[in-house]
């Protein structure tokens, strides 16, 4: 029995590990409790457990502060997007309005200043809501000036669209054919228009205020210019006229009147009165050049033009066959009694017959016939006897012995 029991009350060597199983035995099988006491280096085990509580209550704190912050850092943004939201998406109205109103648009005008337009006129809510669709779409060159029926309170995209549409201008249309003169011209104008004929036709006897090139002479007949036209309702008869004038003045410098002139060797303004036959004579467009050079042919030998066109035209009539009577009145249109061009067009040309005038056919052609009016035949000679019976063909179809 003595023998076991030295080691027992042996030396304090042998005492560390007994202590040490007597404070593992104060709590039984509590293994992660040593493990946490070994992760803290100071203090004893009941220290260590209020520093474990601590950590955890700051680490919570913590937490707490920050999701605090992030919700007043949510409200203050918030706030500041409902502060800032004006400056950055504009106010727009919803839908496609209600009501009528007429709005102008001057030319020359920006996007940014139609949008000023419409929002005085309550269209649109703001100019920015427009210039962003524009710009969005591209469409700022697509704007026209004009006139343009629209709706109060209408979305920037709809107003957008519907001033894109055709239907929403506010205007007359006037179709002038080529061939019509003066007097012609301002009477069709006057009727598609609804504006004066008494004015319009005031301005083509006194013509100084619409424009005419130096070459014109202060003479309307002849450039007043064959196309469709626009008319806004803020549009004058002066605006009107002055619009034939420049249309012309365009067609003009495209084809470059001014220096075909000189190759033809005429001046501009007899160009437009070689056009004006030309027009007149009636004939299809393919055959404009052809009849043109008949006119330089007869010219370039000193011979009549002998025209029934500028007879007529002299006469106050219409048509491209004059009777023995007629040629024989004294006017000076009369290209049968006068050599040379008549001193005036006697038409406003289009854009193929002036070009015929300034770019003519290469021939012989000395006459030519118009033996089929209604299907617009034409025939061309440079034997005398062959042109009288064409000429003979002609009054046959008309019924004229």
């Amino acid at each position: 029995m003595t023998g076991p029991a030295a080691p027992h009350g042996g030396d304090d060597e042998d005492a560390a590990p007994h202590d040490g199983g007597a404070r593992g035995d104060e709590v039984p099988g509590d293994e992660s409790r040593g493990e946490d006491d070994g992760l803290f280096a100071f203090g004893a085990p009941d220290e260590g457990d209020d520093e474990r509580v601590t950590g955890r209550r700051g680490r919570r704190a913590v937490v707490a502060v920050l999701v605090g912050l992030g919700v007043v850092a949510a409200g203050v943004v918030t706030a500041a997007v409902t502060v800032v939201r004006p400056y950055f998406v504009p106010a727009d109205f919803d839908g496609k309005g209600t009501g009528t109103v007429v709005v102008e648009v001057p030319a020359g005008m920006s996007a940014g200043e139609i949008g000023d337009v419409l929002e005085r006129a309550g269209v649109v809510a703001s100019r920015r809501a427009f210039t962003r669709v524009v710009d969005e779409r591209g469409k700022a060159g697509t704007l026209r000036p004009g006139s343009y029926r629209l709706r109060k309170e209408m979305a920037a995209a709809a107003a957008l669209d519907l001033m894109l549409e055709s239907r929403s201008r506010v205007r007359k249309r006037v179709t002038l054919p080529e061939g019509l003169r003066a007097s012609e011209t301002v009477a069709r104008l006057a009727k598609g228009s609804g504006l004066p004929l008494a004015e319009l036709a005031a301005l083509t006897a006194a013509p100084a205020a619409l424009g005419l090139p130096p070459y014109a002479d202060g003479v309307a007949e002849g450039f007043l210019f064959p196309a469709t036209y626009d008319v806004e309702p803020k549009t004058t008869p002066r605006d009107l006229m002055r619009a034939l004038v420049r249309r012309f003045e365009r067609a003009a410098a495209s084809m470059g009147l001014e220096a075909g002139a000189a190759r033809v060797r005429l001046t501009p303004r007899q160009v437009v009165v070689v056009a004006s036959i030309v027009q007149a004579e009636g004939g299809s467009e393919a055959d404009y050049p052809k009849i043109a050079r008949v006119v330089y042919n007869r010219l370039a030998s000193g011979a009549k033009l002998e025209m029934d066109s500028t007879v007529m035209y002299g006469l106050g009539k219409h048509g491209i066959v004059a009777s023995h009577a007629e040629i024989k009145r004294d006017t000076p249109y009369n290209t049968y009694l006068h050599r040379g061009l008549p001193p005036g067009p006697i038409a406003n040309p289009g854009e193929a017959a002036l070009r015929a005038a300034l770019y003519p056919a290469k021939g012989d052609w000395y006459w030519f016939v118009t033996v089929d009016p209604e299907r617009r035949i034409t025939k061309f000679t440079d034997k005398e006897s062959e042109f009288v019976k064409l000429r003979e063909e002609l009054h046959s179809r008309l019924g004229r012995h």
